[in-house]
């Protein structure tokens, strides 16, 4: 394989740190927004043309779909960390062999997470206490969407080798051009033939499935140093190794949050299918406004891992400082904006004054925390840039999961069981992990400072 520069990769080791975040991320953050698509017009469609029923039922399979795919983006994290940093040195030999063993691995996944997401639908709509007018279309939607999730997988791990090195392009060209699809099987599924939820389910795998076609064709067919070869597929245990130490912790930090979040979801479901469709379009909105600030911390793993790989520490951290203050800035207009139009917003996904109420009443609770979230999620992604997954898992657990939980345990036993004081639970976890990740970071980086001075 040839050792020189590919012509669609990027080197973040030099040059405009806010001009070099601003080429990776932008790109990224589009492509992100046309991913949530899939969803959200999801709901959109069947929450106005089929039932509010529906509506819940696609919102509250959410959190079922994130444990799985969550995970498996941790596996993603390490794996683009190993081979940024290969990148970064200009180790072309080892860069290779991180990505025949993460293709090789992706496989694997799809098997195994197709039967597990199949065989546990129903268990974890029950354990969700999911009520009865809103099961069966769950159980439908969720069913169809698992034995379809390989697309999902290729997709995402295929461009997270690209977004190691630095392509974000590609990926974005892709998500649109499928996304667009997305939405018209959408409409001729839903509208035109009357397929009801399993309609949208049929569409967003069709779509996700040609975006993993399309992926594996640009990794094959590149003449770029990230090619991918299938005659060397195989899984190297010590690369493994090193993609595990990174992944594994971010993956289970996902899924354990993720599961926590199942509980969340049960208690919103005690106030009805009205208050679970209104929680619904919330979360697609908050989503959306996620998007710019987990672009710009995808963007700090890897400007961080490229940097360390190449020895220069100080430019890493100079990054993580310039992503915390962009991401802030630009999550705190889309916040205020968010707040002001609250009512309209909602209204894209139901017209029923009911939804609408519950759906504004959890943006005006809780849009401006978000931006705690931008420290959170920027110092994440740049330890994990530096190799250290452990302490964002132990961070994010404990905050996101262990107090969140007793939060709502002690508010719904033993103050006030309210949609309002349920919803906040989420910016309690947020402001908690702000607090005591920006403590560890500062710990852990004159540590850092000191051993590589």
């Amino acid at each position: 394989m040839s050792g020189a520069k590919s012509s669609t990769a990027r080197d973040m080791t030099s040059g405009s740190i806010i001009k070099q975040i601003l080429l990776f991320s932008l790109p990224l953050m589009f492509g992100n927004i046309f991913q949530m698509l899939y969803n959200t017009v999801d709901s959109i469609v069947v929450g106005n043309y089929v039932s509010t029923q529906a509506l819940a039922a696609v919102g509250s399979t959410t959190m079922i779909i994130n444990m799985l795919v969550f995970f498996f983006n941790g596996f993603s994290v390490g794996a683009s960390v190993v081979i940024s940093r290969f990148f970064g040195a200009k180790e072309i030999d080892r860069l290779h062999v991180a990505i025949e063993t993460t293709m090789a691995a992706t496989f694997i996944f799809c098997v195994a997470f197709t039967f597990i997401g199949i065989k546990g639908v129903g268990p974890m709509l029950r354990f969700m206490a999911t009520p009865d007018d809103v099961f069966a279309d769950a159980s439908t939607y969720l069913t169809i969407y698992f034995a379809g999730i390989t697309g999902l997988l290729i997709y995402n791990m295929g461009s997270g080798i690209l977004r190691a090195v630095g392509d974000t392009i590609r990926p974005l060209f892709l998500l649109i051009l499928t996304s667009i699809m997305n939405i018209i099987l959408d409409l001729v599924f839903v509208k035109a033939f009357h397929f009801g939820i399993e309609g949208v389910a049929y569409a967003t795998i069709i779509s996700q499935f040609i975006s993993a076609a399309l992926i594996l064709w640009l990794l094959l067919k590149t003449d770029d140093i990230y090619k991918l070869t299938i005659s060397d597929l195989k899984i190297d245990p010590e690369t493994m190794k090193m993609i595990i130490i990174i992944g594994l912790p971010t993956g289970i930090q996902s899924v354990i949050t993720a599961f926590s979040n199942i509980f969340v979801q049960s208690y919103i479901n005690y106030f009805g299918s009205d208050c679970m469709a209104g929680w619904s379009s919330y979360n697609k909105l908050d989503s959306f406004i996620m998007l710019p600030l987990q672009s710009m911390a995808m963007a700090a793993t890897t400007f961080v891992s490229q940097n360390i790989g190449a020895g220069k520490v100080k430019r890493a951290e100079e990054g993580t400082r310039t992503v915390i203050l962009m991401g802030v800035v630009t999550t705190g207009f889309i916040a205020f904006l968010l707040y002001i139009f609250a009512r309209p917003a909602i209204r894209m996904f139901s017209a029923e004054q009911a939804v609408i109420d519950y759906g504004a009443l959890f943006i005006h609770t809780n849009v401006f925390f978000l931006m705690f979230n931008c420290v959170n999620h920027t110092l994440a992604s740049s330890l994990r840039g530096r190799g250290d997954s452990t302490g964002p898992m132990i961070i994010m657990i404990s905050t996101f999961v262990v107090l969140r939980q007793t939060y709502l345990y002690i508010l719904t036993h033993y103050i006030s069981n309210t949609p309002k004081l349920v919803g906040f639970g989420y910016p309690v976890g947020w402001m908690s992990c702000c607090l005591v990740e920006v403590s560890y970071y500062l710990i852990r980086y004159k540590l850092i400072k000191k051993g590589t001075s």
